[in-house]
Formats: structure tokens, sequence, C-alpha cells
């Protein structure tokens, strides 16, 4: 018995360890991205132009290497439970290796949230570890 019980306490550690990083060839490292999705129908609507100066204030100053914004488009139960459907902007951030670039990516969602009177900006994050 009391080798089962050691088994499973050492099994139920090994799902802890960390897994390692993978190796990036010489000159390359480790990065990850986030996503922004925003909304760019409801409740205002959001020109192309509007957008783009939104990048250009809010984004590219907190991420000056670069981002990409692609169209998209989105769709989602309203409180009528009715099917919305707008236009939206794909945000992608490559993120980089510094401690606040999170900080950074909320306080663009904050932005955009509060410029066009959006109730959410969707934000796929980089991958986390989560004990349920």
């Amino acid at each position: 018995m009391r080798g089962l019980a050691v088994l499973i306490a050492g099994l139920s550690l090994a799902g802890c360890a960390t897994a390692p990083k993978p190796a990036c060839p010489a000159g390359q490292s480790q990065v990850w991205t986030a996503q922004l999705f925003l909304g760019a129908k409801a409740p205002s609507r959001v020109s192309d132009r509007d957008l783009r100066a939104f990048v250009d204030r809010e984004v590219t100053p907190r991420f000056p290497d670069g981002v990409t914004v692609v169209d998209g488009g989105g769709q989602w139960k309203g409180d009528e439970n009715q099917l919305i459907r707008e236009a939206a902007k794909v945000v992608t951030i490559v993120l980089p290796a510094r401690s606040d670039a999170q900080a950074q990516v909320d306080a663009v969602r904050a932005a955009y949230k509060a410029r066009f009177r959006q109730d959410a900006v969707v934000l796929t994050p980089p991958p986390a570890c989560v004990a349920l």
C-alpha cells in the first residue's frame, strides 16, 4: 500500500514539472503571440480610419517592433439571445521578452473598450499552465 502511495505521489508531482523549452536555432529566440479581436460595429461603428488611428496611438508605441492587423468577422448571441454578426479586426502582436508585455496588451484592450464603447475585446493570450 505504501508503494502505491509513493507511486501516486510521484506521478502527481511529475505532472507539475515544467516541460523544457524547445531549443531555437542560433540567432532565434522563443516568442509568444497575442491576438486581439476588435469589434468594429456595435455599439459604435469603427471605420478603417478610426482603427488605423487607434493602432498608431495605442498599439504602435507599446509594441514598436510591429503588429499585424487583418480583417475578420465575428458573431455571438446578444442579450436577447439573438445572433449578432459584426466586422472585426484581428491584431496579432509578437510579444517581446520583457516583463511588462501582458500589462501593455491589457492597456491596449482597455483603451479600445473605452474609445469605442465596446463591452469586450477578446484576447487569445500566450499559453499558460493552470490548476483545476
